[in-house]
């Protein structure tokens, strides 16, 4: 488990149920014996809109941190990757923070995550490098798509 695993685990932990957790950003560097670029290294990368997170920063007041937990029922999910995410392509790692957070909101099972990933995967797509992150910003849209309508049609 790396440094950044842990960090993540304890900001995971301290949020619990709660939709936000405060803290100040040298204070939890200092805890972690860590320098405070990486609290912005594991925010950054691991508690991004794509897994449900924002953060917000106050600029000042030592590095106060806000974490919050963004809760949107799956059809609003959905409709703000299709919208705003997919439109001019995606790298593969995004489209799998994208998955893994569907899988987690119980909108995809894990094989169903599994799936896709292998089917958007670089091996997958069969296209010039430039092409592959619009081609499969495209198949994810048509599987998002296809999504919102089954589960349209199961409530």
């Amino acid at each position: 488990m790396t440094v950044s695993d842990i960090i993540e685990r304890f900001l995971l932990d301290t949020l619990g149920d709660e939709l936000s957790v405060n803290f100040n950003r040298n204070e939890l560097a200092a805890y972690f014996a860590v320098a405070p670029s990486q609290i912005n290294y594991v925010l950054a990368t691991r508690f991004t809109p794509e897994r449900g997170y924002v953060i917000e920063s106050r600029r000042g007041g030592g590095g106060s941190i806000t974490l919050i937990k963004v809760n949107e029922n799956a059809d609003d999910v959905l409709i703000g990757y299709i919208d705003k995410t997919l439109s001019d392509g995606i790298e593969y790692g995004k489209a799998c923070q994208i998955i893994d957070r569907l899988c987690e909101d119980g909108i995809f099972t894990q094989s169903e995550g599994r799936l896709v990933k292998a089917a958007i995967s670089d091996k997958a797509l069969l296209a010039p490098t430039v092409a592959k992150n619009k081609l499969r910003g495209s198949i994810l849209k048509s599987v998002l798509l296809e999504t919102l309508k089954t589960h349209d049609d199961n409530e």
